[in-house]
């Protein structure tokens, strides 16, 4: 599956999230750094969702980037 990460500068690192996975979150000082972290944290929060038997939310949000004059 692929999830949409929000990936957001704060301060002097990185945090992320996954609109589709409530609670799914990583803190990282690089944005690479934080983009292998939310990676495991999907993985992780997954595989806690089936061992709990909850369903899977399908992957449903989109990014798309919209131009705007300054």
């Amino acid at each position: 599956m692929r999830y949409a990460v929000v990936i957001e500068q704060a301060g002097s690192n990185y945090s992320t999230y996954v609109p589709d996975l409530p609670g799914c979150i990583a803190t990282g000082a690089s944005k690479a750094e934080v983009e292998s972290l939310i990676h495991d944290a999907i993985e992780l929060h997954l595989a806690g969702l089936r061992k709990d038997g909850t369903a899977i939310p399908l992957p449903t949000s989109q990014v798309e980037y919209i131009d705007v004059a300054a």
